[in-house]
């Protein structure tokens, strides 16, 4: 835990954000943040996914503000530097900044952790305030008000102890704590307060009402300034030239704002930038299980919905309460849901749920493996065997694969609508993706094809795999031939094709499956 009044941590750890090569400049924000100074909404939490940009823009803000130092020669450089009220409140504030994410060395409880708060925040207050050293103040807030002067809070990392489910009987007197150290008191100029998590609401309100919240489901303001646009990304992308914005979109793209507007993960841009590649990087800064923690809570209400959204389909759901801090496990299909779009696995938008992009995708992968989603389980733990008989040529045993998996206990699969084939496909073909690149859908030569598996090694051949009902696999073969599918395959220097014709008789519930090698 870090408490700090008028130090140059802020300073230090944005100048390094500035040297990086793969700078973004988001100080438009400071604009409307100042705007609220010394205003009745004074009081802002913005709370977003760990790794979207929140701890940057807060020490941009400490920067900005904060009168420890001279900021000019930075912020002239930057987007704010265009607002006609750009000097208004440059370097004008005392700054108080509070970073919650560390625990006391000495003891573990909430009291060493309050007091931690308590003494350091009093120690840096007496020692620029050397008036008040020797006078006792019952309580911070009296010893705030003493000063005659007026602060800004940065607060981050708000929400750890919730999130980590530390004093689980102490976390009400932490609310109330905040409250009394911030509310209706004036020497607070502004509060800017951060975490992952939303604010605690009990059914008489919050005890931290006073603030104007802003979440991955309720932003119509800030969404820009967390995580990179499109525009942005490629501004980044144009610094280097071994990868394309095609493939970054493919990894990273999946958040929207409220205007349709697409939003990447920022950390995994910079990482694959970095690297010159595209792989997981967000989702290895958490725990490794964390999609498959929350869909545990009830897998027999969200299992057909993952089914879905595994093959790329939209899950229409109105999610009208936030998952907040302090806040009971989630128990049924809305609030599991609604607390892994606060965790950024899932994202929504008109109404829509998603798996946002690749990189989660993968994560969906592997939960479908796991031994409490029963049959699907069962059914993506044996696409190994599909996938062998693929690149055999056993169409018949294919066949009978995907007639297994047709029949099993899942609604969805029972070819209810046009997706639902491709559902059984997805799940039959799932262990693919560990030697293949697999795209659904795509443009290639003369039209689209239902599946292109792009292999990772040059030892392995590319598949094709086109979908019909109530005709014959040999059409779909065909169609592959005649609109030239495979040329996708051959750009990248792919040598042996293996196109798979998938066929299902609608009348007799049979699939007929043939697959040949095609020049």
């Amino acid at each position: 835990m870090t408490t700090c009044l008028n130090t140059k941590s802020a300073l230090i750890l944005y100048q390094e954000l500035l040297n990086s090569e793969y700078f973004v400049d988001k100080s438009a924000i400071i604009e409307n943040i100042s705007k609220r100074i010394r205003t009745n909404t004074k009081y802002v939490c913005i709370t977003k996914p760990r790794r979207f940009g929140k701890t940057s823009i807060l020490n941009m803000l400490g920067t900005y503000f904060g009168k420890a130092y001279n900021s000019k020669d930075i912020f002239d450089k930057l987007q704010i530097s265009k607002s006609k009220n750009y000097r208004t409140y440059l370097n004008k504030y005392n700054i108080i900044h509070i970073t919650l994410n560390d625990l006391p060395e000495n003891g573990n409880t909430y009291e060493h952790y309050i007091s931690l708060i308590r003494e350091s925040l009093i120690d840096d207050i007496k020692e620029c305030y050397p008036q008040l050293k020797d006078t006792k103040f019952r309580k911070l807030s009296e010893l705030l008000t003493a000063t005659e002067d007026e602060f800004i809070f940065m607060i981050d990392e708000w929400d750890y102890i919730f999130s980590h489910e530390l004093y689980p009987e102490h976390q009400g007197d932490f609310l109330e704590f905040l409250r009394d150290l911030l509310k209706d008191r004036p020497y607070v100029a502004l509060t800017y307060m951060t975490g992952v998590l939303p604010i605690k609401k009990y059914s008489t309100g919050s005890a931290l009402n006073m603030f104007k919240e802003y979440t991955m489901l309720k932003d119509p303001f800030f969404e820009e300034y967390f995580g990179f646009t499109e525009s942005e990304v490629e501004m980044l992308c144009e610094k280097q030239t071994a990868l394309s914005m095609d493939e970054i979109r493919d990894w990273y793209n999946g958040y929207q704002t409220k205007d349709g507007s697409r939003i990447y993960n920022p950390r995994s841009v910079i990482c694959a930038l970095e690297d010159a590649a595209c792989q997981s990087y967000w989702t290895r800064t958490g725990k490794m299980d964390e999609v498959l923690f929350f869909l545990k809570y009830n897998i027999a209400e969200v299992r057909d919905d993952v089914v879905k959204m595994v093959n790329n389909m939209a899950v229409e759901i109105d999610i009208e309460d936030e998952y907040t801090a302090g806040q009971e496990h989630p128990y049924n299909r809305e609030e599991i849901y609604a607390a892994m779009i606060i965790y950024g696995l899932l994202s929504y938008n008109d109404g829509q749920l998603r798996i946002p992009n690749k990189e989660l995708m993968l994560e969906f992968h592997k939960a479908l493996k796991d031994d409490d989603f029963g049959y699907v389980a069962e059914l993506v733990n044996n696409s190994n065997e599909v996938l062998n008989a693929t690149l055999n040529k056993k169409g018949e045993l294919v066949a009978s694969y995907l007639h297994n998996i047709h029949n099993s206990e899942l609604p969805i699969l029972k070819y209810n609508d046009e997706n639902s084939l491709s559902c059984v496909v997805t799940l039959a073909y799932l262990a693919a993706r560990n030697k293949y690149r697999v795209e659904r859908e795509e443009k290639s030569g003369k039209g689209y094809v239902d599946f292109i598996f792009y292999p990772k090694r040059k030892t392995h051949p590319g598949i094709i795999i086109e979908l019909k009902a109530d005709a014959t696999p040999e059409t779909a073969i065909a169609q592959i031939k005649e609109k030239e599918y495979s040329e996708k395959l051959r750009k990248v220097n792919v040598k042996k094709i293996l196109a798979v014709g998938i066929n299902y008789d609608t009348r007799e519930k049979e699939h007929q499956c043939i697959i040949e090698e095609i020049d």
